[in-house]
């Protein structure tokens, strides 16, 4: 009897050691996502189920969506594929409330025993498909964070001064980490310097592979000091470069997802969201205290935008004054490093000075907020009128805020290239210097980034300029000269004639030469940043779309200087147009095309199936294109 009773206990150990525990884990902690907008509130593991309960927020009145080829993938490399959503159904839209949460649980099979965590993915056909990688089923602690072999962070230091104030040509290379990378996670990471006559640059070089290790490197012409975003997977960075040093930085992608999180952002940091080691440490880790610094500022002083279309210029000017000094105070009693003080300094004047330079655009978004509906007419009238108030001597700014913007720190900060940008149009009352030149140099680097090579004027004016500036320029023109030869040789798009037709046959004439297929067609503009970063987004749905029977059509005007056009499309793959003033003009009216970049989806018939003016996303834009394939 005895031997039996050992041999039914035995065997009762045998199948439960076989089966999963039956357990649940609250609020699991978990390494990193790609998105904020589902987060992971509960594990229920039992013999027969895994239920993930999922926490969404999201714009109320959106719709989000689960896909039917979701899995979970565990430790060991076993796949477990979506079985069925309770609270929603897979691969329809779930209609945000107003209140933009919601709750919803996803089951899938039973894990093996001894999974120590799952990976959660939707599939991969799934554009920007929502993944949370390593969440945890044992215990709330995350493995060790590992620093790259030979890495070590600079320290604060609190006696740092920013480097020589001269301007100096150079390249600067970035070496980075994604902390904790795995595969299947984004490949690339964005690199995207502060181009100090044009703003944020975020043009198709910004991408840059990541090596199996999680590793990256590139370099970037730079003519000083310079503020770079490094972004990866919805999560950024600021870091800054010099000419000619190394700047290393490792993302810890688990502190940056923690920060993020709805469970987890009050418990303790998983070490610190970036480790730097290279020039301008100190404001590298010093730089999000800037802004702690300087918002409060801002929001005692600045006039709410409900409330500026009943305040004066004048008193509007005097707001951004409070600002500037208020900003000196609170700069100058912080216990920041020299270096990083000297930069609040400049970033605090910048984003003054930019602000009322841009006095009449501030206003007319407030009356665009107030008037949605008005006439384009009348925003016009409404900024003109706000012109004509303005004293003479309204946009001159302090001796102090000129001996800045005439600094090279200056072009370190976010605002700068607003205030370039306005040098031609508004007088700051200073006198001739690095802001004036920084003008020239936006000029001739306008015309290169719309695909002119330097003219023998545009060279003799050069020459009146900082010698970094003259490096920076021809350096770039090299560049252009160099893509401009490697076009010659590329295919995938065509340019073809619209024909003589009357205007109103004009797009039918269009779309007539592809009857039979899906046409996307997409009105835009060379100079339009939106439609080009659109045109890079789209670049891997059209490789995936290749054999679906779709035709991209890419129409523009005038607007675009025609040599400029030709030098862009041969990295637009499709059929291009060319219209006359005239044509564009008849087109945008008969289509309501208020901006570009606006695109049509037209089915196999010759009908309109879809209109979006602005680009609606790649996930968008690929559902309205499927379903007229089917």
């Amino acid at each position: 009897m005895k031997n039996i009773c050992l041999y039914v206990w035995g065997l009762l150990m045998l199948l439960v050691s076989c089966t999963p525990e039956n357990r649940v884990i609250d609020k699991p902690v978990f390494l990193a996502s790609n998105s904020t907008s589902i987060e992971v509130g509960k594990v229920t593991l039992t013999d027969s189920t895994t239920v993930l309960d999922i926490f969404a927020r999201y714009r109320a009145g959106y719709w989000i969506k689960i896909a039917s080829s979701s899995t979970l993938t565990d430790d060991k490399g076993n796949t477990y594929p979506i079985q069925a959503g309770i609270g929603i159904e897979l691969d329809k839209e779930f209609w945000m409330p107003e209140s933009g949460e919601a709750e919803f649980q996803i089951v899938f099979p039973p894990l093996k025993r001894g999974a120590k965590y799952v990976d959660f993915a939707e599939g991969p056909e799934v554009e920007r498909g929502w993944r949370i990688w390593g969440i945890q089923l044992k215990g709330d602690q995350l493995p060790e964070l590992r620093l790259p072999k030979g890495f070590k962070e600079a320290e604060v230091d609190k006696s740092a001064t920013l480097p020589g104030q001269e301007l100096r040509f150079g390249k600067a290379t970035i070496k980075g980490w994604v902390l904790d990378y795995k595969e299947g996670m984004p490949d690339k990471v964005s690199v995207m310097p502060y181009n100090p006559f044009t703003g944020l640059s975020m043009d198709k070089n910004s991408d840059v592979a990541l090596d199996a290790d999680g590793s990256f490197s590139c370099t970037l012409d730079v003519m000083g000091c310079a503020q770079v975003i490094v972004s990866y997977a919805d999560n950024t960075t600021t870091i800054f470069v010099a000419p000619d040093e190394v700047s290393e930085v490792c993302i810890n992608l688990r502190e940056l997802s923690r920060m993020r999180s709805k469970y987890h952002w009050e418990s303790e940091p998983y070490g610190k969201s970036v480790y730097y080691n290279g020039p301008l440490a100190s404001l590298v880790q010093e730089y999000k205290e800037i802004n702690s610094l300087l918002f409060p500022v801002q929001d005692k002083f600045a006039i709410p935008q409900t409330k500026i279309m009943e305040t004066s210029v004048e008193d509007y000017k005097a707001a951004q004054i409070n600002i500037w000094e208020a900003a000196k105070g609170v700069i100058g009693q912080s216990d920041l490093s020299p270096s990083t003080k000297e930069y609040a300094l400049a970033e605090a004047a910048t984003r003054v000075v930019s602000n009322i330079s841009q006095v009449s655009g501030n206003y007319v978004s407030a009356f665009f907020r107030a008037n949605p509906d008005a006439a384009r007419d009348e925003y016009v009238a409404y900024g003109q009128k706000i012109l004509k108030s303005l004293p003479s001597d309204y946009y001159v700014v302090t001796e102090e805020m000129a001996q800045i913007l005439n600094s090279p720190v200056a072009i370190m900060t976010n605002a700068y290239p607003t205030i370039v940008g306005s040098v031609n149009d508004v007088d700051f009352g200073m006198e001739d210097g690095l802001l004036k030149q920084m003008a020239k140099v936006r000029s001739i680097f306008s015309a290169l980034s719309e695909f002119q090579p330097l003219t023998e004027a545009q060279k003799k004016e050069m020459k009146t300029l900082p010698e970094a500036c003259q490096q920076y320029l021809t350096a770039k023109n090299e560049e252009l000269l160099a893509t401009l030869e490697a076009n010659k040789k590329k295919s995938g798009f065509r340019i073809n004639e619209a024909g003589e037709v009357p205007n109103e046959d004009l797009f039918a004439s269009i779309i007539s030469k592809f009857d039979g297929k899906v046409r996307l067609v997409d009105f835009w503009a060379t100079w339009c940043g939106p439609c080009r970063m659109a045109n890079k987004e789209m670049v891997p749905m059209k490789e995936s779309l290749k054999d679906k029977d779709i035709v991209y059509i890419y129409i523009t005007g005038e607007t675009s200087p025609k040599g400029t056009w030709e030098n862009m499309i041969p990295d637009i793959h499709g059929e291009h147009f060319y219209l006359t003033a005239g044509q564009w003009e008849y087109l945008c009216n008969a289509f309501g095309v208020d901006g570009v970049p606006t695109y049509l989806v037209v089915d196999r018939a010759g009908e309109i199936k879809y209109k979006s003016v602005g680009f609606p996303g790649v996930s968008k834009m690929k559902e309205e294109l499927l379903k007229l394939t089917k």
